[in-house]
C-alpha cells in the first residue's frame, strides 16, 4: 500500500542549509534579515490567518531566547527563536503579544509545506534543547553551537547531537476487510488508532513490528510491508509506519498494561463510526494509513 498523500509532518519543503550551521560569521550575518518563528516554552507559536505561522524579524523577538538556525530558500534565511523556560503550559489560543498561538498537533495538518517543516522542527530542537542540558558523559553543562543543532561539552570537548528514537506504527488486517484497532485509556472516550511501539537497541524495525503486536494484542503477523514515515517530536520519534497481516489464529489477546482496549472492526464499522467514536487526528501518520486503508476496498 502506498499512501495517497504525505504526511502531515513529513512535508518539510525547504533547505536545511546543513552546511551554514558550522560557519558562525553568516549565521551572525543571516539573523539580521532572518525571518523568526517564535517558539514558547510550552510549544506553542503565533498563528496568523490562514492559519499560517506568523514569523516576526529579529527585532521582534525577545531577549534570552535560544536562537536556532532551521534553514533558507530564495527569500532569506529562517530561524527559530525558543523559550525554554519551564513554565506551565498555556492554553491553545491564548494570546502572545496579541497573536492567537497554537501548537503542532492543533495546526500541523493545515500550515503549508514549509510552515509545517519549520513548526516540526522546531518543537523537535526545543524538546532536545530542554531536556538535554547536560553532558551525558561527566554532567557538566553544555554549550549549544552550530546554529543549535550541537550541545558541547566545555569541559571534555565532547559534541552532543539532537536525538530521535525510531518507532513503528502498524495497521494489521485480515485480508478481508477487518483490521485491528487499540486505545490508550488517557485518550479521548471513543478514540482509536492503530498500534505502535518503540524499536528495540539492535531490532530492525520489522522485527519491532512483529513483536509489539504480539505483545500488545497476542497475534503473529506476516507480509509486513513498510508505508511512510513522520517525524513526531513528542518528545523525539519518528515514526515508521507500517501494514502487516494477521498470521493464524485471529483471536486478540489484549495486554492490559500497554493498552486499555482493542477489537476487529471492519471498514463498514469505522466509517459509521460503530465503536469507533474518533479516529487519530489528522495530523498523524496514523489517521492517514487508516483513512488509505479504508479507501483501498
Amino acid at each position: 500500500m502506498r499512501l495517497s498523500q504525505t504526511p502531515s509532518l513529513s512535508r518539510g519543503n525547504y533547505d536545511r542549509a546543513v552546511g551554514r550551521r558550522t560557519d558562525p560569521e553568516w549565521l551572525a550575518t543571516a539573523w539580521g534579515s532572518a525571518r523568526v518563528l517564535l517558539l514558547g516554552a510550552d510549544g506553542s507559536t503565533p498563528i496568523a490567518d490562514g492559519p499560517r505561522l506568523a514569523l516576526v524579524g529579529p527585532g521582534d523577538v525577545p531577549e534570552g531566547v535560544l536562537r536556532v538556525f532551521l534553514g533558507e530558500d530564495a527569500d532569506g534565511p529562517y530561524f527559530a527563536g525558543i523559550d525554554l523556560a519551564r513554565e506551565k503550559e498555556i492554553a491553545q489560543g491564548e494570546q502572545w503579544d496579541g497573536q492567537p498561538r497554537a501548537g503542532l498537533r492543533t495546526v500541523g495538518a493545515q500550515l503549508d509545506d514549509v510552515g509545517s517543516g519549520l513548526l516540526t522542527a522546531a518543537v523537535a530542537l526545543r524538546n532536545w534543547h530542554q531536556r538535554h542540558p547536560r553532558c551525558p558523559l561527566c554532567g557538566e553543562p553544555t554549550e549549544v553551537t552550530q546554529g543549535g543543532w550541537v550541545r558541547r561539552c566545555p569541559a571534555d570537548g565532547t559534541d552532543h547531537f539532537p536525538r530521535t528514537d525510531p518507532a513503528v506504527i502498524m495497521l494489521v488486517h485480515d485480508g478481508e476487510g477487518r483490521c485491528v484497532l487499540g486505545r490508550q485509556p488517557v485518550w479521548p472516550a471513543g478514540r482509536y488508532s492503530i498500534l505502535a511501539g518503540f524499536v528495540d537497541p539492535g531490532e530492525s524495525a520489522e522485527s519491532a513490528v512483529a513483536r509489539e503486536v504480539g505483545e500488545e494484542v497476542g497475534l503473529a503477523v506476516r507480509d509486513v510491508q513498510y508505508v511512510a514515515s513522520q517525524p513526531w517530536p513528542f518528545p523525539a520519534s519518528i515514526m515508521l509506519g507500517y501494514i502487516a497481516r494477521v498470521d493464524g489464529d485471529p483471536t486478540l489477546h489484549v495486554d492490559h498494561e500497554e493498552i486499555e482496549d482493542a477489537q476487529w472492526f471492519t471498514r463498514d464499522q469505522i466509517r459509521r463510526h460503530e465503536g469507533v467514536a474518533l479516529l487519530p487526528s489528522p495530523v498523524s501518520i496514523a489517521y492517514r494509513i487508516i483513512t488509505d486503508w479504508l479507501a483501498a476496498e
